[in-house]
């Protein structure tokens, strides 16, 4: 028997993000709403999102934080989400900013997965994954400036044929805005 992997995909739509943003609130936790809210408008990876600190993010709105996979510098803009952020970092009684419930730990990306699937099932959100809160920023990111090299150098891709698929931006795509392209 084969495993057979997830597609995981971004949120396209934004009624589908705004439910996905209620069922972890309503089903889940505001920590794990916290960690999606964060990973939807910065694009960093869940692995590096779970080794946050409150600490490096009480009170700020520019931090600059060295992703795992890349061991490159990253600096995140906090100021669109910073009032809700700080908010709940009030409530935090850990160091961590995405504390477990078991021990003085932050949760794990499994974790995470977990707590995303069980919104999405709520949500009625398909191909859902921890990568889905980084293409689901690349992919409204892209549709806002239409600058995949910017993209590009935010995700720390190495060409922007890998940007574009990371993102899902599909020939289907391309083919009906070139459709409705006129000048």
């Amino acid at each position: 028997m084969t495993t057979q992997i997830k597609d995981v995909q971004p949120i396209r739509n934004k009624q589908q993000i705004d439910d996905m943003k209620w069922a972890l609130r309503r089903h889940c936790s505001e920590r794990d709403y916290i960690l999606f809210l964060i990973g939807i408008n910065t694009g960093l990876r869940v692995g590096d999102l779970v080794k946050l600190k409150v600490k490096d993010l009480r009170g700020k709105k520019r931090v600059v934080v060295k992703e795992g996979k890349t061991g490159k510098a990253r600096e995140l803009q906090l100021g669109n989400i910073y009032d809700e952020l700080n908010a709940y970092l009030g409530t935090v009684e850990s160091e961590w900013v995405f504390p477990s419930r078991k021990g003085d730990g932050a949760i794990t990306p499994t974790q995470s997965y977990r707590q995303l699937k069980t919104a999405a099932d709520f949500a009625g959100v398909d191909s859902v994954g921890n990568h889905t809160l980084r293409k689901t920023f690349g992919y409204w990111m892209y549709k806002q400036t239409r600058d995949v090299a910017k993209l590009q150098r935010i995700l720390n891709h190495s060409h922007p044929a890998i940007t574009l698929t990371y993102i899902g931006i599909t020939d289907e795509e391309i083919e009906q805005d070139l459709e409705a392209f006129v000048l």
